[in-house]
Parts: structure tokens; C-alpha cells; sequence
């Protein structure tokens, strides 16, 4: 399935098309201070839609629409932004070329994929109990989780990694956007360190590779929201050590060493989700690097 993944390339830095001519002063000073402006913004719609999102969830009949509506609302917050404050002409990461393909493909990968850490936990005898949950909270865990991986992955790949790796180059901003992350889970009730780093190695280096594979925000948007989805939504676990309550179409209680189940962290603390994430990440860099997505860090000239 991933061999099929569009391969949506671009050469240019989003900068390098900037019209020059005609800006003013405080337009040209503000996009000298893009990623602050941009990294402050969407920190604050994260926020907001982590805020909202708790508010609503006893509800799941509210939860649905609120959710979907507070991503979009995050992508119009985006596109804006990119046009106000970098005064890009185009936002190539979230073109509607291959969006519900990339989607479509994303939701698979991420659902498959955590349904093998599940099974493969079952397997070696971490699942103590199942019962059946909720379908309204399966539909209104749908909601919420798409406007958490909207607003996260506008952040952390749309702004952290892509206006980092204009100066450092992928590999660098790769590692710092992914630590950062992961450590944004720390916050967390039931977070570890073990648990942070974890997460960061998975879901953060692993949709970091399939934005850079692809340079476009649609492919890890589905993969972000059908990994949170199917482990909340589905299979009724703890995500990232959050204390809030879960509401699935399942109930599955886990048991056993922290090492098989992740301990008070959940699932994306354990060392099969760490083994399950490793092969498709490590093919997503590969295939980038073959079809020249790898960015160098910039030389600098002396004037």
C-alpha cells in the first residue's frame, strides 16, 4: 500500500517564489518574524482545540460535528496565516491534488498499523479483558481526533519542521520537530520519559517522513488521525498517557509488563509500537531520499 503513496515533489522553498516588489515595511518585518508569529498561532489553536475538544466529549453527539468543524477551521487559520504572514501565493502542503487520495491512504496505514500493535500485544498475552463500549463515543471520538491531528500536524510539520529545514536541513529539523513532540507529551498525567521518546520515535519521526516523502500535510493528517482513532475510537485505550476518559466502540483492558502493554503511558510506550512503526518510517526516509525529498542544510555565502 504505501508503494502508492503520491509522490507529491517540490524543489523550491515556498520563499524562493515570494513577490519582493511593492511590500511594505511592516510587511516585509513581519514575515522576518514568521516563525514565531506562525509557531505562537497555532500553539494557540492546539490549545483551543484540546480545550473545546474536553469540553464537549461527555457529548458525543456534539463531539462529531465540533470536532470536524474545529479542523477545519484549523486548516482555514493555516491557509490564512501562510498568505497573511509569509505572504506565500500558494500553500503547496495542503494543495488539493491527491487530498483524499493521501488521506485515504494515511487512514489506512495508521489503522493497520495499530491494529497490529494490538494484536501482536493479544498475542503475547497483554489483553486482560473486552467488552463492548460506546458507538456514540466511537462517532464522537471520530470528531475530536480529527481536529487533534489537523491542529498538531499544522504545528509541528506544517510549521516547526518545514520552516526549519529551510535553515538546517531535513535531517536536522527531522530530529528537533520530532523531540518536540514528543516532549509536548510530557504534559500529560500518566507521561514518562520512556513514554515521551516513544511517541516522539513513532508518531512523530514516522508522520515527519511521510510529510517529507510526499511534501504535502494530507498524507500524515489521515495517518495521525486514524493512529489516534483506532486507539481511542476502536480499541478504547489510554493515548499518550492522557488521564481522560475513553470512550470506543471497544473496551480493552491491558495487563501484564510495561515493556508488552506501555505501562500507565498506554500502547505507544510499548516496544512492539516502537518495533511496528520502525519498518514503515525507515522505508517513508528511503524512498524521500531516492526521489531527492532529502533538503541538505543550506551553505552559507559570505557577502
Amino acid at each position: 500500500m504505501i508503494e502508492r503513496i503520491a509522490i507529491v515533489a517540490s524543489t523550491e522553498h515556498p520563499s524562493s517564489t515570494l513577490p519582493q516588489a511593492g511590500l511594505s515595511t511592516g510587511r516585509r518585518r513581519l514575515r522576518r518574524f514568521r516563525f514565531p508569529v506562525l509557531l505562537v498561532a497555532l500553539f494557540g489553536v492546539m490549545v483551543v482545540t484540546a480545550g473545546i475538544n474536553q469540553f464537549v466529549a461527555p457529548a458525543p453527539i456534539l463531539a462529531l460535528p465540533v470536532g470536524i468543524g474545529l479542523a477545519v477551521a484549523g486548516l482555514t487559520c493555516y491557509h490564512w496565516l501562510c498568505r497573511t504572514v509569509e505572504l506565500r501565493p500558494s500553500i503547496s502542503e495542503l494543495d488539493r491534488t491527491g487530498r483524499r487520495s493521501q488521506l485515504r491512504r494515511g487512514t489506512l496505514l495508521g489503522a493497520g498499523l495499530f491494529t497490529v500493535v494490538m494484536v501482536l500485544i493479544a498475542v503475547f498475552g497483554g489483553w486482560q479483558s473486552l467488552s463492548f463500549g460506546s458507538f456514540g463515543g466511537f462517532l464522537g471520538t471520530a470528531g475530536m481526533m480529527a481536529s487533534v491531528a489537523v491542529a498538531e500536524e499544522l504545528l509541528f510539520r506544517g510549521v516547526v519542521f518545514r520552516i526549519m529545514e529551510e535553515h538546517v536541513g531535513t535531517v536536522i529539523a527531522l530530529a528537533v520537530s520530532t523531540l518536540l513532540f514528543g516532549a509536548t507529551h510530557l504534559v500529560n498525567a500518566n507521561a514518562t520519559l520512556w513514554g515521551a521518546l516513544a511517541i516522539a520515535l513513532t508518531g512523530g519521526a514516522m508522520t515527519t517522513a511521510a510529510y517529507v516523502v510526499t511534501r504535502s500535510l494530507w498524507l500524515p493528517i489521515g495517518l495521525h488521525f486514524a493512529w489516534n482513532f483506532t486507539h481511542t475510537g476502536i480499541f478504547g485505550v489510554m493515548l499518550s498517557g492522557s488521564d481522560a476518559p475513553v470512550h470506543g466502540l471497544l473496551n480493552v483492558t491491558l495487563s501484564g509488563p510495561s515493556v508488552l502493554t506501555g505501562g500507565a503511558f498506554g500502547p505507544e510506550a510499548s516496544l512492539l509500537t516502537l518495533l511496528v512503526c520502525l519498518a514503515p518510517t525507515i522505508f517513508l526516509l528511503r524512498r524521500a531520499a531516492r526521489t531527492g525529498q532529502i533538503r541538505p542544510r543550506p551553505t552559507r555565502t559570505s557577502a
